[in-house]
């Protein structure tokens, strides 16, 4: 039998095969005006997807270089912050404000777990000269979304700023920056924009440009000021990355055609259609409030989580992704992200009950996919 991968992990995602193409284009000079007009169409298309009037940043790094640059380029050594850890990339927030000798106090949550923004209200309160506090619309290793729109409306009476992780959950959850007071706001290439990984974005308000002016932590590379500069006469200020900007260009064109808005109602339906076949197996989802990037899904009990991942993975090519320390083997993600479908939700229910059934798991084959379908058919239009 001839065999196909399938990608349906949280990052990277699928990519378009025309998004794919446009890498094969020629190479073009970044310091001419051809390059110079993609560059600019991509900046702009970004500040649709990020809801905001303000400036975006490209950066040639994976998402986690944007976290870095929103931290060297806002606080300085000794600047206390608050950072909302419930998972792996709350708590890289912590530690990158660590490296910079930034004062950081962690929120720490249960994964899965989410933050009211009364908690968060009273944070502020107890401590009162807080810079900014660093968040997460989506929480890639657990699977729940927070309350973005909450924490602005408490963080904006205040004098911090609020500092958003959207890597994951930008174009797939609303997250409309300038709507909900973020300050800076941060996302990645590999996620629902849907081309290979290698470009970050960042856009920062304001109120975060006036902390950026007297910033005194150290930065070269990811200095937002340069970009500032740069981006003045239509340029990056250190080489881009040529072929991921010409594919960003191409899927934003995917993504804007019928709009952001149907964009994140899709992700929607597909993580509709995931929640309900995993339920229909009888198994439990991780997270409190569940988002539509990725579905975290407990092990069952008597089944070994690393080896469910690895089956799927290597006897059906079915790429989900496992959880990380120290939950490894406690629960698994199946994504609904960026280039998919809604066959690709039934291809990884599919793969599930067959490794589930693998494992000596009780179930009654086409379960789940007898739950998933009829979500997925009343919204195929």
């Amino acid at each position: 039998m001839i065999k196909k991968a399938y990608l349906l992990s949280p990052g990277p995602t699928p990519v378009p095969p025309s998004v794919l193409a446009a890498a094969a284009e020629p190479i073009i000079h970044h310091r001419t005006e051809e390059f110079s007009g993609i560059f600019m169409e991509v900046t702009e298309g970004l500040k649709t997807i990020f809801g905001t009037r303000e400036d975006v940043y490209i950066l040639t790094a994976s998402g986690t270089g944007a976290m870095e640059a929103a931290v060297a380029n806002l606080c300085s050594p000794g600047d206390r912050v608050l950072t909302i850890n419930a998972g792996k990339f709350g708590e890289r927030w912590s530690r990158i404000c660590r490296a910079y000798g930034v004062a950081a106090r962690d929120i720490v949550l249960d994964w899965g777990k989410v933050l009211p923004k009364e908690s968060l209200e009273a944070e502020l309160e107890a401590v009162p000269d807080v810079k900014a506090v660093f968040a997460t619309l989506s929480e890639t290793s657990a699977g729940q979304v927070f309350d973005i729109k909450g924490f602005g409306e408490v963080v904006a009476r205040t004098q911090a700023v609020l500092v958003v992780d959207g890597i994951s959950g930008l174009g797939a959850a609303p997250c409309p920056m300038d709507e909900w007071n973020i300050d800076v706001l941060i996302a990645g290439s590999q996620k629902s924009l849907m081309i290979p990984p290698g470009l970050s974005f960042i856009a920062a308000s304001p109120k975060a440009w006036a902390f950026i002016e007297s910033s005194k932590c150290p930065k070269f590379y990811f200095d937002l000021k340069k970009a500032r500069q740069s981006l003045a006469s239509r340029t990056s200020p250190w080489s881009p990355a040529i072929s991921l900007i010409v594919q960003q260009k191409k899927a934003l064109e995917i993504i804007l055609a019928p709009g952001l808005d149907k964009l994140i109602a899709h992700h929607h339906v597909l993580a509709e259609a995931t929640r309900a076949g995993v339920r229909a197996l009888g198994l439990e989802l991780l997270a409190e409030r569940p988002g539509d990037i990725l579905t975290a899904v407990r092990t069952p009990s008597g089944i070994d989580g690393k080896t469910l991942v690895k089956t799927m993975q290597t006897k059906y090519l079915a790429y989900i992704a496992g959880a990380q320390d120290p939950h490894k083997g406690e629960f698994f993600r199946i994504a609904h992200l960026g280039y998919m479908g809604g066959f690709d939700v039934i291809t990884a229910l599919t793969a599930l009950e067959m490794t589930l059934a693998d494992l000596g798991f009780a179930i009654v084959p086409g379960t789940s996919i007898q739950a998933a379908e009829p979500i997925l058919k009343e919204n195929w239009s």
